[in-house]
C-alpha cells in the first residue's frame, strides 16, 4: 500500500494523521491521533511508519515507551507484525517474486518500501512462522534465503 493508500486505511479506521515535527521518533500515536515525522525523506518510509503507528492503534493497550519492559516488547512485535502486514504480507511477497522480481531492491520498489523495512519484515516473518510456510498454494521459505514456491494439486504442507 502507498502512503496515500495507507492514509486512507487510517481515515476508514477514524484515526487523524498529522505530520509535525517530532524529536525522538519517526511517529507516535495516542488515541486515535497519529504524528508522523514532518522531514522523514520520502513518502515510502512514511507509509512504513504510518503502517506501524496504525498498527499499535490496533494491538497495544498503555504506555510502551520503557523498551526494557518484555510486556512493551511484546506490544512492540504485534504492532510491527501487523504494520508489516499491512505494507508486504505473505502474499505481497508471493505477488512480488511473481512479477519477476530477483532482488531485494526489486521486491522493495515493487512493496513500495524501503529495503531496511523489508529485510525487517522479513526477520519477523522468519521469526513467526520459522523457516517456511504455506499460504494458498505457495510455499514461502525464509531460510536460507527467500524462496517462493507454487504447490501442486493434492501435496498437504
Amino acid at each position: 500500500m502507498t502512503y496515500d493508500e495507507i492514509l486512507k486505511f487510517a481515515d476508514d479506521e477514524g484515526l487523524s494523521v498529522k505530520e509535525k515535527k517530532l524529536k525522538g521518533s519517526d511517529g507516535r500515536i495516542f488515541d486515535k491521533r497519529i504524528a508522523i515525522r514532518k522531514d522523514i525523506d520520502s513518502t515510502i518510509e512514511k507509509s512504513c511508519v504510518l503502517a506501524e503507528e496504525i498498527g499499535h492503534y490496533m494491538t497495544t493497550s498503555g504506555d510502551i515507551v520503557d523498551i526494557n519492559d518484555v510486556d512493551g516488547q511484546k506490544q512492540e512485535y504485534r504492532a510491527r507484525l501487523y504494520g508489516y502486514n499491512i505494507k508486504i504480507g505473505l502474499m505481497g511477497i508471493v505477488k512480488a517474486i511473481q512479477s519477476g522480481c530477483h532482488s531485494l531492491h526489486d521486491v522493495a520498489v515493487y512493496l513500495d518500501v524501503t529495503e531496511e523495512y523489508l529485510l525487517d519484515a522479513l526477520d519477523c516473518y522468519k521469526s513467526k512462522y520459522g523457516k517456511c510456510t504455506a499460504i494458498d498454494n505457495y510455499i514461502i521459505f525464509f531460510d536460507p534465503t527467500i524462496v517462493v514456491i507454487k504447490r501442486l494439486s493434492g501435496y498437504n504442507f
